[in-house]
């Protein structure tokens, strides 16, 4: 097979949510990303939106967005995401930064969230690992 299919799918009797597919299906030639928890650093290794959900989950975003980026992928590459928040946070907040960045995309990755009890910097709220697969010709 010379090409990639990426089928996302939301069968009938699965919750259909707009800000996940249930099922993605990937056959072909592709190089696989895995991006590591990305959090809410800036590039100096700052803090952003200390407190506050919904700016740490943008510029988590923002970060998985570079890594993506740096390893010829982008956002429609994405398949999976696995989203770590710290227990005691109001998911809500955290979506709408999600919906900031992510918008109208068609097709979102598969995700597992999970609450923790702590990340890595006691001021961290939320981390995101990303996988993308990326077609062989865009390599």
């Amino acid at each position: 097979m010379d090409t990639l299919t990426i089928k996302h799918i939301n069968p009938d009797g699965l919750i259909k949510n707009p800000a996940f597919t249930n099922v993605i299906t990937i056959q072909g030639n592709a190089k696989t990303i895995y991006i590591g928890e990305m959090n809410a650093n800036n590039a100096a290794g700052e803090i952003v939106g200390k407190g506050d959900l919904k700016a740490q989950t943008e510029q988590a975003l923002k970060n998985v967005e570079t890594a993506l980026h740096a390893a010829g992928g982008d956002w429609e590459n994405l398949v999976k995401w696995t989203v770590y928040v710290v227990h005691g946070q109001d998911l809500r907040a955290g979506f709408e930064g999600f919906q900031k960045v992510w918008g109208n995309r068609p097709n979102p990755p598969v995700v597992t969230m999970q609450f923790v009890a702590g990340l890595a910097n006691p001021d961290y709220l939320v981390g995101i690992e990303a996988v993308a697969v990326v077609p062989e010709d865009k390599k």
